[in-house]
């Protein structure tokens, strides 16, 4: 079972990217069990969404949606933040 030999090794990019994803999740463990739910969603379907519309090769706006990913993320984690729903997650996606 030799299969790892062709798992190709993330990118410095690659690997923000998943770290900000994981860390979305962990925020989304200090929250109520319905505010958990929705995090979970709404972070799930973002960065599908982000993956999918986003050229990998546009490093400014991956690197601007990475920003603007910790920012979101320090919000969530203040006990204030209940859930994403204060969020406005789709301004300026389509600059650059």
């Amino acid at each position: 079972m030799g299969g790892g030999s062709r798992v190709a090794k993330l990118s410095g990019m690659q690997k923000q990217v998943l770290s900000l994803y994981r860390s979305f999740l962990r925020a989304a463990r200090s929250k109520s069990p319905e505010g958990r739910r929705e995090i979970e969603s709404v972070v799930s379907t973002e960065f599908r969404r982000h993956s999918k519309e986003v050229d990998r090769k546009n490093f400014l706006q991956i690197e601007y949606l990475i920003r603007r990913g910790r920012k979101q993320l320090d919000q969530l984690k203040t006990p204030a933040t209940l859930g994403l729903s204060s969020f406005n997650l789709n301004h300026g996606d389509n600059n650059n």
